[in-house]
């Protein structure tokens, strides 16, 4: 394996008696397909990750402090919280030492100010549509803006949040108002009144590789489904809604169908709306044209989406550039910012993990409390589970190799690192069960899951098995369990929804010997 990463990414949870403006489900959908795209890019890469998931921003440091990781894979775009504190992730990993991918706190908190945004392109003399911000409480006013078609958008949100069909309203209206109110009331936002710029919407994505930016193949959203039934946006339903009239009908076209010479056009002001922003490693510009290819900035997004069915992934394939690609050159990027002089190939030794040499033998009582220090340790089970797993090892304790629990501990010298449990499964002919595999975070990544799971299948083989079963949960910070399993041979049989709790799937592997 050429090193370590760690995957960082959300969990969106609902407000307890909250309403609900947002779908918290979908977006956790969204940020599964994130983590399982990178994971595959890191497999075929060769190198060995983690994955933690986390709901606040308070719950980060201690997820660096105890992470070997220096190098960490940033997906995280929300958090429960402040609308803004996703945008500390970068600033806190390396406040820890570590070397974050994508776009630094800096930038990160300009772009996911509109307003601001807006003033900055400004100043950089980049085209932005007119418009006036209206602070919480206060009324609209028309402050000198011509009379004609507004959108009107949350200043802080992003990925369409708070806007829909009637998010576009005409000057002067009482729609206007009403749509002002709206996000006043159900986001708790300024709400940015904004010229609508009502023909072709075009997503340009850039690409730092070392010093260099590139921009990707321009993609254009088609609208011509829409008629004049819907506003030509790309709407809250149309990124989210999977059912909905609009998310199936606004695909993109890549590369877009535009002139040479707009498209140049374009292609410089999206590198110099990065610049203006401070953007790094990748970011994705959006841009609405008028009917005369007039072009407006509508704002800069860092860390976009790159979901295999986003538009950033999109623009990698139409550029010739492989996910895996695109992974490896974010690594590099986050890897020269570390500011230690050191390569890919050696983040493990910078690591400080070192490969054990390991023995394996059946529990004894002496063993029980560091074996249960070793599941607390992990931060993987919840207390009812580590209750289970007690229970369990007191059994296999009081009744040693004659207990339907054979329990082995693995030692790297005199320290155990990990404990194996595993049982014929009851009622079955050659049918088994591992009920616990669990290895010391210090020596995760080491190889000693795996020879404990070798020594089991051995086992089991001897004693006639003809099937094992391993069970784990569906939730995003054990797919690296689960690609654990599957590097070892095992199959996805099926997924029972819901099983551990609500959100919390039981997917079970089998393995015919």
């Amino acid at each position: 394996m050429q090193g370590s990463v760690l995957i960082l990414n959300h969990i969106m949870e609902k407000p307890a008696g909250g309403g609900d403006k947002f779908d918290y489900e979908q977006s956790n959908v969204s940020v599964l397909d994130e983590v399982a795209a990178v994971a595959g890019a890191l497999d075929k890469l060769g190198f060995d990750y983690r994955v933690e998931s986390i709901k606040q921003i308070r719950d980060l440091p201690d997820v660096l402090s105890r992470s070997p990781e220096k190098i960490i894979f940033n997906l995280i775009e929300d958090l429960n919280g402040s609308v803004l504190d996703f945008c500390y992730v970068p600033a806190i990993c390396s406040a820890h030492g570590k070397a974050c991918t994508g776009n630094d706190t800096a930038c990160m908190l300009l772009a996911q100010d509109k307003w601001r945004t807006k003033s900055i392109l400004r100043a950089a003399n980049l085209p932005c549509p007119h418009g006036v911000i209206v602070p919480i409480g206060e009324k609209f006013y028309p402050s000198g803006l011509a009379s004609g078609r507004y959108i009107v958008k949350p200043v802080f949100s992003d990925a369409s949040e708070g806007i829909d069909t009637r998010s576009v309203v005409d000057l002067p209206s009482t729609a206007l108002h009403h749509a002002v109110q709206r996000i006043h009331e159900q986001l708790n936002q300024p709400a940015l009144v904004e010229q609508f710029i009502p023909d072709k919407e075009l997503n340009v994505s850039v690409l730092q590789r070392d010093d260099k930016v590139e921009v990707l193949p321009i993609a254009e959203i088609d609208f011509t489904a829409f008629g004049d039934n819907y506003p030509h946006i790309v709407d809250y339903a149309a990124k989210w809604q999977l059912d909905s009239f609009t998310y199936k009908h606004s695909p993109r076209i890549i590369p877009a169908p535009l002139s040479e010479d707009v498209a140049e056009l374009v292609r410089s002001i999206a590198v110099d709306s990065w610049r203006a922003l401070g953007c790094q490693d990748f970011a994705r510009v959006d841009f609405r044209l008028d009917e005369n290819d007039n072009i407006f900035v509508l704002e800069v997004n860092p860390n976009p989406d790159i979901s295999p069915d986003a538009g950033f992934a999109a623009a990698l394939g139409a550029g010739g550039i492989s996910f895996e690609e695109f992974v490896q050159i974010l690594l590099n990027n986050a890897l020269s910012r570390l500011g230690e002089k050191c390569s890919i190939s050696n983040l493990k030794t910078m690591s400080n993990i070192t490969q054990p040499k390991l023995s394996i033998r059946y529990t004894c009582p002496r063993d029980r409390t560091r074996i249960l220090s070793i599941l607390e340790e992990t931060k993987f089970f919840r207390p009812e589970e580590l209750k289970v797993a007690e229970e369990v090892l007191d059994e296999a304790l009081a009744k040693g190799p004659e207990s339907h629990y054979q329990s082995f501990v693995a030692q790297d010298g005199d320290n155990i690192v990990g404990w194996l449990c595993f049982g014929l499964t009851p009622c079955t002919i050659g049918t088994f069960d591992i009920y616990w595999v669990a290895v010391a975070p210090e020596k995760q990544r080491c190889g000693v899951g795996a020879y404990l799971m070798e020594y089991a299948t051995n086992l089991i083989k001897n004693r006639k098995g003809r099937m094992i079963i391993v069970e784990t949960s569906g939730m995003l910070r054990y797919i690296s369990t689960r690609r654990f399993y599957e590097k070892l041979g095992y199959r996805k049989a099926t997924r029972v929804k819901d099983f551990y709790a609500i959100g919390d799937d039981k997917i079970i592997y089998t393995k015919c010997l």
